[in-house]
């Protein structure tokens, strides 16, 4: 059984909106009908201003390990959260329970927390002018009809073709299928109110090769909203079971500096580190690396990052962020130099400035590919370190400080020569920013930060 015979059995239906009332607990009207309560009731308590959210949605995961079922999974989860203000007094509350008496008691709490807190002058809802008032279709939902029985075989299925690829894969991890679909509705007192279904599917596997002292594990993932977007589960056992064989007969290195190639699944964890150094609260608190940096190269002059919005069936796609402020697309740095920040109202009003549409944090962020490929990338660092994983925290997002526990590969003469492991790379991430060699067009997309594979000039590899 494959995707596209999954497809054949399980069609969508042109208007997943209409679709979503057969999937969820609760209907879309209802939630808003929910969200409407909760604003009329709170002010009719006294709350000057209030926003809330209600939200819907289920999940299925099948887990099957050396062939049986280990685990299977089924949740369904709904909640609703309330902002209130008493002038520039806010409190929130929240609960689980959609009865009128449960969310009046929950209106309630969130008044009584405004009444016991200091008032701040930076609090309050978005400007009427910065809510969305458009709402595109980004195809965001699309359901999975996918049975116990059918999520078992899949889950069979990927972790067959592990053990199939390769003899010297003799343990597993196991095989998961994942199915999650949910909708939500946010509504404030400045009139907005908008919300939308969305689903997020996933194919994972983990595989262990070799045995006695020599054995490794690694895995692989895809991920999408809608399943034919994803890898075959027959490629995702694949690509696992190639992974851990690969890391077979690892050695040790010695310590020197030298370049640092980021395959492209780590790599996306410096996209990560710089959003938090940009982001409104790590700025107003002076709690970030790249304070006060706007208008200044961070990067490379190579270097271009956008971050947006709109692209249809993305993983962070939405009109809209979790305050109702419209969002737009925006280049963050360009040509090395930093344009913006992640805001949200609150944030915003702290560093003086306005919401960038980024409650909630950053959007389908994307760092835009160079000319090279993969081997390209080697080719061009020459002798070096290639990472493949990331080991440990070892991220100080005050100065900048990076030292991270690796694993990957040796390379010479632009060729993988043997797998390295117990190594640590330190550096500093400003300087590690500032000295990016490429990044290669090998873009993997597997959640909401996008990039190929990164080349640093120069890193300390510590080993033996």
């Amino acid at each position: 059984m494959n995707f596209k015979n999954m497809n054949a059995i399980t069609p969508h239906e042109a208007h997943p909106f209409d679709h979503a009332q057969d999937r969820f607990s609760h209907t879309a009207d209802t939630l808003r009908q929910r969200a409407r309560d909760m604003l009329q009731y709170a002010k009719q308590q006294g709350a000057t201003a209030c926003s809330a959210e209600v939200s819907d949605g289920f999940g299925q995961a099948v887990t099957v390990r050396n062939g049986e079922v280990e685990t299977i999974e089924y949740n369904r989860d709904k909640g609703i959260g309330v902002s209130v203000y008493l002038g520039q007094r806010r409190g929130n509350a929240s609960t689980s329970d959609f009865s009128q008496q449960a969310m009046r008691d929950t209106v309630d709490a969130a008044l009584s927390i405004a009444r016991h807190t200091a008032e701040d002058d930076c609090a309050g809802l978005p400007e009427r002018d910065m809510l969305a008032t458009e709402f595109p279709d980004l195809d965001l939902y699309h359901p999975w009809l996918l049975n116990v029985e059918q999520a078992i075989e899949l889950a069979r299925e990927c972790e067959q073709a592990a053990f199939a690829r390769d003899k010297r894969i003799k343990n597993s991890e196991g095989a998961t299928v994942q199915v999650h679909e949910s909708q939500f509705v946010y509504a404030n007192s400045s009139g907005f109110i908008g919300g939308f279904p969305t689903s997020r599917h996933s194919v994972s596997c983990a595989v262990i090769a070799g045995k006695g002292k020599d054995m490794q594990r690694d895995y692989w993932y895809t991920e999408a909203r809608e399943a034919s977007d994803m890898l075959m589960v027959e490629e995702v056992g694949r690509i696992a079971a190639e992974r851990a064989v690969r890391r077979l007969h690892s050695r040790k290195i010695g310590t020197m500096q030298v370049p640092v190639l980021y395959e492209a699944p780590v790599a996306a964890s410096l996209l990560g580190h710089f959003v938090g150094a940009v982001s409104g609260g790590s700025l107003y608190r002076k709690s970030s690396f790249l304070l006060d940096q706007l208008g200044t190269p961070v990067f490379s002059n190579n270097i271009h990052i956008d971050d947006i919005p709109d692209i249809p069936r993305g993983l962070a796609s939405s009109a809209f962020d979790d305050e109702g402020v419209a969002t737009r697309r925006r280049t963050i740095v360009e040509a090395g130099v930093l344009q913006g920040y992640f805001l949200g109202t609150y944030s915003a009003r702290k560093l003086g400035m306005k919401t960038t549409g980024n409650a909630g944090g950053n959007h389908n962020l994307i760092l835009r590919p160079g000319k090279l490929d993969f081997n390209g990338l080697l080719k061009k660092m020459g002798r070096g370190l290639l990472v493949t994983e990331l080991l440990g925290q070892g991220v100080n997002h005050v100065t900048g400080d990076y030292s991270r526990g690796a694993a990957g590969f040796w390379v010479e003469n632009g060729e993988i020569q043997y797998p390295v492991e117990e190594i640590t790379i330190a550096g500093n991430l400003k300087d590690m920013y500032r000295h990016i060699a490429a990044v290669g067009n090998d873009v993997l997309v597997q959640g909401a930060r996008q990039c190929g594979s990164i080349l640093i000039e120069n890193m300390k590899v510590a080993g033996q």
